[in-house]
């Protein structure tokens, strides 16, 4: 357990370094521009053809019986907009990540591995084309679960329940790789995604726990559809600064894991492979 402790703290004190909080700026700015103009053109055709199939469907009176059943009669007026907002979240989300993988993951690597671990040798064994299938692949297999649990989100006490094993997936799939795509070959990479597949899922599950943060946003019932546009440009930043840490976190305990590694004696017959020599 030394290791993931060890790479929290080192991630908190990187994270605190003025270069790392200025890294969100650049993907910020980028995120509020990309969204204000998707919002300015979408959103009030997104929630008309909500409102015509709400209609269509007769789902106000479905729906709104099932809200009175759980208390929430409060929101009936209110439907189409916050189911509007709940299906640009995963958006939001997929956006905030690209952006940082593209902006600020390769900032992270320049700025964590000389400083704490010197003695890696790069051997490429990840390629940007990589990095974009797994983070693509990852979010689609992501938002297809998020669909799917969709309505159960109304109930808070879910939401925070499954969003942060969500994110806890998300995130360690696509952070771990390209935390290790310049210094671990592809046999490397294999290895340590096997081998510390729980320490990396409990990083995503408590950088998930921040990552529901935003989210909360959503649930201010009309002061969350009055205040939207502030809300979103909100949860852009609070999500870019969550990516952040997660990919210190992941960079810290990767490399420290690739470390480890390279120090255990190797089958020399199969130079790829490590010998198990618990």
């Amino acid at each position: 357990m030394m290791p993931f402790f060890t790479s929290l703290l080192r991630a908190i004190a990187t994270q605190l370094h003025l270069r790392m909080l200025l890294l969100t700026l650049l993907p910020l700015l980028t995120g509020l521009l990309l969204w204000g103009l998707l919002l300015w053109q979408g959103l009030q055709p997104l929630m008309d053809q909500l409102h015509h199939w709400f209609l269509q469907y007769s789902l106000f009176e479905s729906v709104g019986e099932r809200l009175d059943a759980w208390g929430l009669s409060a929101i009936r007026t209110l439907m189409v907009p916050l189911l509007a907002m709940w299906l640009l979240l995963p958006l939001m989300i997929l956006s905030a990540l690209l952006l940082v993988v593209l902006l600020s993951m390769p900032a992270i690597t320049r700025h964590v591995a000389p400083m704490y671990y010197p003695q890696l040798v790069m051997r490429h064994g990840g390629s940007f084309a990589g990095s974009w299938w797994v983070s693509l692949s990852s979010f689609l297999a992501f938002l297809i679960i998020w669909l799917i649990t969709l309505p159960l989100n109304l109930v808070p006490l879910f939401a925070l329940c499954i969003q942060p094993v969500l994110w806890g997936w998300l995130t360690s799939r696509v952070m771990a790789y390209d935390a290790l795509a310049d210094f671990a070959d592809p046999d490397e990479r294999r290895a340590i995604l096997s081998r510390q597949r729980w320490p990396l899922l409990a990083i995503g599950v408590v950088t998930g726990s921040l990552g529901a943060i935003p989210s909360l946003l959503w649930l201010g019932g009309v002061v969350s559809v009055i205040l939207f546009p502030l809300l979103a440009a909100l949860a852009i930043w609070l999500y870019l600064l969550v990516f952040v840490f997660s990919g210190l976190w992941f960079q810290h305990y990767c490399l420290d894991a690739l470390t480890r590694l390279r120090s255990t004696p190797m089958d020399a017959d199969h130079p790829g492979s490590i010998i198990d020599i618990n």
